[in-house]
Parts: C-alpha cells; sequence; structure tokens
C-alpha cells in the first residue's frame, strides 16, 4: 500500500493538536498497512528533515509534481512545502520548520469517508 503510485490526497485537515488526511483507496486499511503508515512517519520524523516552502503558481506546483487538491481552494498562487526529497504539497498550514519539531505520529482512527476514499484521524504525542 505504502507504495501505490495511484494513491493520492482527497482532503485534509490539520492543527497542532491533531490531523485528518483523506486518501483515494478501495477498502479499510489492516492493522499491518496502520502500523507501517505510523512507522514510515515516525521514522521520517526521527530524521528530522528541513521543510522549505515556496509560493508558486498553481501550474508550476503541478508541473513540479506537488500532490494537492487543485481546484478553486486556492488562488492562483499556491504555498509548496516541501520535506525533503520524501513529500511536496499544496498546503495553507499549520507548519514547523523540521520534522523533528512534530513529536510521536499515531493513528487513532480509520474509516471510510466516502465512497472509494479513506480518512484517517491522527495525533501527536
Amino acid at each position: 500500500m505504502l507504495n501505490k503510485p495511484d494513491l493520492h490526497q482527497k482532503g485534509s485537515n490539520i492543527t497542532a493538536e491533531r490531523a485528518r488526511f483523506d486518501f483515494n483507496f478501495d477498502r479499510k486499511l489492516t492493522e499491518e498497512e496502520i502500523k507501517k503508515v505510523e512507522e514510515l512517519v515516525n521514522k521520517k520524523i526521527r530524521e528530522k528533515i528541513k521543510i522549505d516552502c515556496e509560493e508558486i503558481s498553481q501550474s508550476e506546483a503541478k508541473k513540479r509534481g506537488a500532490q494537492g487538491i487543485f481546484d478553486s481552494k486556492y488562488g492562483e498562487k499556491v504555498s509548496v512545502y516541501s520535506v525533503g526529497d520524501f513529500s511536496k504539497e499544496i498546503c495553507a498550514g499549520p507548519h514547523v520548520k523540521n520534522t523533528g519539531e512534530l513529536g510521536k505520529f499515531k493513528i487513532v482512527k480509520e474509516e471510510s469517508s466516502s465512497a472509494g476514499v479513506r480518512r484517517i484521524k491522527a495525533i501527536l504525542e
């Protein structure tokens, strides 16, 4: 599941206390898959990867491979956050300077959001 190239973000809502992340997937995640996601995220947190931000056009963000929902939610200019070579996302916040500031990532719930879309709810301990 972790290396599935057609897996994409379908929405998110992130605060300093918790995260909600929606993604296309056709079934409930197994306990093993949830554990793998937690392990991967926590590994990246421990690596203290520098996070860079740049403001660019939506078309340039798409060209550079940024992930996100390209719709009217954002203006013509978007903030693109890069976590080293690991992730490049269009995002509106909140943000940290490096992944080491985040604490331990723990998935507390995995559920269906809509047809073909799963939702992970997580906290930072």
